[in-house]
């Protein structure tokens, strides 16, 4: 490989590297734990997901006030992809994230804070 085509792929390598970083750089702005210091909770959820409902209905019977964040609106999206989501439902409480429909690790997260899930 000649040098001037080892210095255009630096320069594609830097480039690449560089929008990669601006990209995360902009997404983690938007992590719900900046928000939820340690008393907080979100749950990112999709309208089409039968766990999601069925967490949603459990918080509602257990009283859990929580900020739901649907992962089809630009405000969810980004805080999915903050979070590196691969499936919803996601709960913060606090610090934690908590993927999945988890209800023992949604206990023992709830529980410090007041909340007893049925």
């Amino acid at each position: 490989m000649s040098p001037k085509a080892i210095a255009l792929w630096l320069v594609a390598v830097a480039v690449l590297a560089t929008a990669i970083w601006r990209e995360r750089a902009a997404v983690a702005q938007h992590d719900p734990r900046l928000s939820t210091g340690e008393s907080g909770i979100v749950m990112l959820t999709a309208e089409w997901c039968g766990y999601c409902r069925r967490q949603q209905q459990m918080f509602a019977r257990a009283g859990v006030r929580y900020t739901a964040l649907d992962i089809d609106t630009d405000a969810g999206d980004l805080a999915y992809r903050a979070l590196s989501g691969r499936g919803v439902p996601i709960t913060v409480i606090g610090q934690q994230v908590i993927r999945g429909f988890d209800v023992k690790r949604l206990r023992e997260h709830l529980q410090p804070l007041g909340y007893s899930l049925p």
